[in-house]
């Protein structure tokens, strides 16, 4: 197994993570609009210096993905800056395995070496695997957005 920065080369497979993502959370978001439709710039994230794309390659093949990216935090909040994580994706058949981890712990060393002392990420509330992984490895709910569709 080898868990590292992810590369313009590795972009088709990581276009099919992200679609693989989508299409897991199309049953937690109605407002999700039809297919086709992409959540991020990977090619842009992959070269950018505030962020990191890190991937997980078993036996020459990518089966995981996920990012950090340095953000602004609220104007009223501490600290100033944070890390967000996202695309968070493990290939079907290598659930169960940790990979989810692995790559948690490769972004959370990755927010620390940039003095970054706050990660965030988004979860929604009905993802209960994606919430049990995510207090498993620390984290707690912080804020929930709520909405109210006024032509439903």
């Amino acid at each position: 197994m080898n868990v590292r920065p992810a590369t313009l080369d590795d972009l088709p497979a990581l276009l099919e993570f992200e679609q693989g993502i989508i299409t897991a959370e199309r049953p937690y978001n109605p407002l999700l609009k039809p297919d086709p439709i992409t959540y991020y710039d990977i090619g842009e994230m992959i070269e950018a210096d505030d962020a990191e794309v890190m991937v997980v390659e078993i036996d020459s093949e990518l089966v995981a993905s996920g990012y950090a990216k340095t953000k602004r935090s609220r104007h009223y909040t501490s600290p100033d800056w944070h890390a967000f994580l996202g695309f968070m994706f493990v290939k079907e058949a290598f659930r169960g395995r940790g990979l989810n981890r692995i790559l948690l712990d490769a972004l959370l060393d990755w927010s620390r070496k940039r003095g970054l002392t706050e990660v965030r990420l988004t979860v929604y509330p009905g993802n209960e695997p994606a919430i049990r992984a995510y207090e498993k490895a620390g984290f707690s709910p912080y804020l929930t957005e709520m909405r109210l569709g006024l032509n439903e």
